[in-house]
């Protein structure tokens, strides 16, 4: 017989640790996010001009950031507003809805990153994608200004369906064993399809990505291969070029992984089960997932680790000064 345990209360110390924790992760992310949008902004303003790369992580960093704001929000709505007893209210559902629209340009736009890659470093033999690589390497700013307006276009459609059918409310009766019934309650259906549809629809771009990372692992195993035979140097800069972009996506999958099923195992918990615990567990590891790959591409970006050597340079010094100044005598008078 299956049993269910629905969880609408949470204790105040288990809602206290989880919004100290959220906002840790907020901190974390807008950090570094904000770190590589005000590095690449930089840039801009002192009109020099952004290579492909530079200009994916601006975006990159723009989503993310969004996201944290988004998770934060859905954070503060499951510990201090939305009853679990209760139909989901119209914030929560904007918000969700919003991340999910968010979460697939995050993607979208990993893909490009990983393409980019693909383009700069793989030696590529034959003709066909001698050309798609070119094309990839040209096309890298019409990409993504296509993501930007699909991502801006579904948010107005989704927005304006979501509110057309705000009220809709849909009572599913599930019947388990013959005897265990399950009182689904879905507060607007169109929010559930919504989900199954962004995740349908991520599966191109995953399947890209998954493609572009599987041939620059074998574009580096080759490397290596050829390396043995013709020289002992390990810091090749074609080699080192290639770890550093499958660390990059190798972290990203496994983020994006993790984020995925906290995601689809929240539905059920958040819509049958109404488990505010598993909930709130589920938005924590979404949470870590965009700091945690914005740290490791500051790590393997070189433009990022000068720009944080710098301010780490400015902070000691600044610290240096201010104790020199405590120090003096003269300056206490």
């Amino acid at each position: 017989m299956l049993t269910i345990t629905s969880i609408s209360t949470v204790p105040y110390e288990v809602r206290s640790t989880f919004l100290f924790i959220s906002v840790l992760e907020l901190a974390v992310g807008f950090l570094t996010n904000a770190f590589i949008f005000l590095v690449n902004f930089w840039d801009i303003v002192k009109r020099q001009p952004l290579n492909n790369c530079d200009r994916v992580l601006l975006c990159l960093s723009i989503n993310r950031l969004f996201l944290h704001g988004l998770l934060f929000l859905s954070a503060l709505q499951l510990t201090h507003f939305q009853k679990m007893k209760e139909p989901l209210n119209r914030s929560y559902q904007a918000i969700i809805m919003l991340w999910m629209i968010a979460n697939q340009a995050n993607l979208w736009l990993a893909t490009c990153l990983s393409l980019l890659y693909c383009s700069k470093l793989i030696r590529f033999s034959h003709t066909f994608l001698i050309r798609l690589a070119r094309w990839v390497s040209r096309k890298i700013s019409q990409m993504l200004l296509g993501i930007i307006l699909s991502s801006s276009i579904c948010t107005i459609i989704c927005v304006s369906d979501f509110i057309s059918r705000l009220h809709f409310t849909v009572t599913t009766v599930l019947f388990v064993n013959n005897n265990t019934r399950l009182n689904w309650q879905i507060t607007d259906l169109n929010l559930f399809y919504s989900f199954i549809f962004c995740y349908l629809w991520s599966v191109p771009p995953f399947l890209l990505f998954l493609v572009s990372s599987w041939m620059l692992t074998v574009s580096l195993g080759r490397h290596m291969r050829t390396m043995k035979v013709h020289t002992r140097d390990t810091r090749d800069p074609s080699l080192q070029a290639h770890i550093k972009a499958l660390k990059s996506l190798v972290s990203f999958f496994c983020f994006f992984v993790m984020s995925f099923c906290a995601a689809l195992i929240s539905m059920p918990l958040l819509f049958l089960w109404r488990n505010k615990i598993g909930v709130l567990v589920c938005v924590g590891i979404m949470a870590a997932c965009p700091s945690g790959h914005a740290a490791i591409l500051i790590s393997g970006n070189a433009k990022l680790r000068r720009a944080v050597t710098t301010v780490l340079l400015w902070a000691q010094s600044s610290l240096k000064v201010r104790a020199d100044r405590k120090a003096d005598p003269r300056t206490l008078c």
